[in-house]
């Protein structure tokens, strides 16, 4: 009976071992899709009054850990039996991506100097804004956690299915609590810093990092802005490269990073087309 115990404890420890060696050689294959996720993630929870930023990304986080539950069990099953389909659910999640990077250069450059609503309608919009915003930050999180789930699960293909689910489902939580945990730092920033400047009684090191700190938060936030459209881009233009093998091996004298936000322009604007076609079909037809 004892020995049986012990022998059941051995097993356990064996498997944390390959666990932890799986792991460690997942996070490291997806660190590239994390730290694009943490670019995007952090510019979409952002824009909120002060007391709705946790709120809001507490719900986005909530919605990330949803999809994870949806996505693990059915990429472990079409691996198993229906192989292809990842590549055809990741291709269009790559379509949908390169649209919302494309969307947000577009708007930039084209509706930059739009006319924005009054303080009153823009107060009223706020809680259907904030939602709107909130079902997009899931929606293309949806997307980066299938990419993230579906690397982390390339890495233990040869393993048992124990070692795989637990790989996976490892790697995920560690991720979502990685990218949300930083995003939570982040959006926080300037009021650490008022912290900061309140303890610091107008003068010495915490005044000056005080301040620093609260002039650097619309910095951070343009930034991201920047960089997360960019990662969107470069996500959908991997996604490409890496599915369609014509792609892969197209233009072989560029670097890789440039042919991917290449190939993500590309399938942004005809994404654009196709998606701005659509709308004008279904208003003729409406009307």
């Amino acid at each position: 009976m004892a020995s049986g115990f012990f022998a059941i404890l051995d097993d356990i420890a064996s498997l944390m071992d390959d666990v932890a060696a799986t792991s460690k050689i997942a996070t490291q294959k997806t660190a590239g899709i994390l730290g694009d996720d943490l670019a995007v993630n952090a510019e979409k929870a952002t824009g909120f009054l002060s007391s709705r930023e946790l709120p809001v990304l507490w719900s986005i986080t909530k919605g990330s850990l949803l999809n994870k539950v949806i996505i693990i069990p059915v990429v472990l099953a079409l691996n198993v039996f229906f192989p292809v389909a990842i590549t055809v659910i990741l291709l269009i999640g790559g379509f949908y991506l390169a649209y919302e990077g494309v969307e947000k250069i577009m708007e930039y450059f084209f509706h930059h100097g739009a006319e924005h609503p009054g303080t009153e309608e823009k107060i009223e919009n706020a809680a259907d804004a904030e939602k709107s915003k909130i079902k997009s930050a899931i929606t293309t999180d949806f997307i980066l956690s299938l990419e993230i789930v579906i690397i982390a699960l390339s890495t233990v293909l040869d393993k048992s299915l124990t070692l795989q689910i637990v790989t996976v489902c490892l790697t995920a939580l560690v991720a979502t609590i990685g990218v949300y945990g930083i995003v939570a730092l982040i959006v926080r920033m300037d009021d650490a810093g008022f912290k900061l400047i309140k303890r610091s009684h107008n003068k010495g090191f915490l005044l000056g990092l005080g301040n620093l700190l609260v002039k650097a938060l619309p910095v951070v936030i343009k930034a991201l802005g920047i960089i997360g459209t960019i990662a969107l881009l470069l996500v959908s233009g991997g996604i490409f490269a890496h599915n369609i093998e014509y792609l892969h091996h197209i233009l072989p004298q560029l670097p890789g990073m440039v042919k991917e936000f290449m190939f993500g322009i590309v399938g942004g604007l005809v994404a654009l087309l196709v998606i701005t076609a659509g709308k004008k079909v279904v208003s003729l037809v409406k009307g």
